[in-house]
């Protein structure tokens, strides 16, 4: 097995991870469950559940800890999704899709225990300041094993990378709307709740090539004190397998 430095792991597998997370959050089978908890429909469920860890709070510190999201948006959703069952239950409603869709989609994952014990390494080494959702996730309590608490700990690192790139753009001098359209673009921009005419922010690309390198850089600090270069080889083997699986 091939040993990597800190630089090597974040560009092998932090865009797995992310969409990992991604697909169980957006998953036909996650709409289905958010139904039958009683929720109208995804969006209520995700903003609710997601943000849920952040506790009984006013949806302007939910809009402040998802950060690209048009902050109307989150603030309809958020009310929509805690009108149901409150912050923290739906946090925990959430917590259990994850856990039931990772034993629905993920059950032949042999390797699901070591990836778990590698995982909680570098979200144990991470700091939490300025990351408010990440510290929310990295609060809530494990499931007791295999793919379940393997899902779990992806959403946690999703949560802290995201968290971190926050940080990154902010410092940056990016505002929501133009980190979406210099990133990701205006499709994304429209997902993430922006309805008016868009602006170009071409002009502003080399703040999000900053932005990046910044996000990258922190990240890769943590991996290179929370996991040897074996370790960090067998974590993206780990991760890309577990994405090939999945994805």
């Amino acid at each position: 097995m091939s040993e990597l430095t800190a630089e090597q792991t974040v560009h092998a597998a932090d865009k797995v991870v992310h969409d990992i997370g991604t697909a169980w959050m957006i998953h036909d089978d996650t709409r289905a469950r958010a139904e039958q908890y009683g929720y109208s429909k995804l969006q209520p469920f995700y903003f609710a559940g997601r943000g849920g860890v952040l506790g009984d709070v006013d949806a302007g510190v939910v809009i402040a800890a998802f950060g690209w999201w048009h902050p109307g948006y989150v603030r309809l959703m958020w009310d929509r999704g805690i009108a149901v069952a409150g912050a923290r239950e739906s946090a925990a409603r959430y917590q259990q899709a994850c856990a039931d869709w990772a034993n629905d989609h993920m059950s032949g994952f042999a390797d699901a225990d070591r990836l778990s014990d590698l995982a909680q390494k570098v979200v144990d080494g991470a700091e939490e300041s300025g990351l408010s959702l990440f510290a929310g996730w990295r609060a809530q309590p494990r499931a007791e094993g295999g793919v379940a608490r393997t899902l779990q700990l992806v959403h946690v690192l999703r949560e802290w990378r995201g968290a971190v790139h926050l940080v990154a753009t902010t410092a940056a001098g990016l505002g929501p709307l133009e980190a979406i359209l210099t990133n990701e673009g205006q499709n994304q921009a429209r997902f993430f709740g922006w309805r008016d005419d868009l602006p170009n922010c071409d002009h502003l690309r080399d703040r999000q090539a900053t932005a990046q390198e910044t996000t990258d850089r922190l990240v890769a600090t943590v991996y290179d004190r929370a996991l040897t270069p074996a370790e960090r080889g067998e974590y993206v083997e780990l991760v890309g397998r577990l994405g090939k699986a999945v994805l």
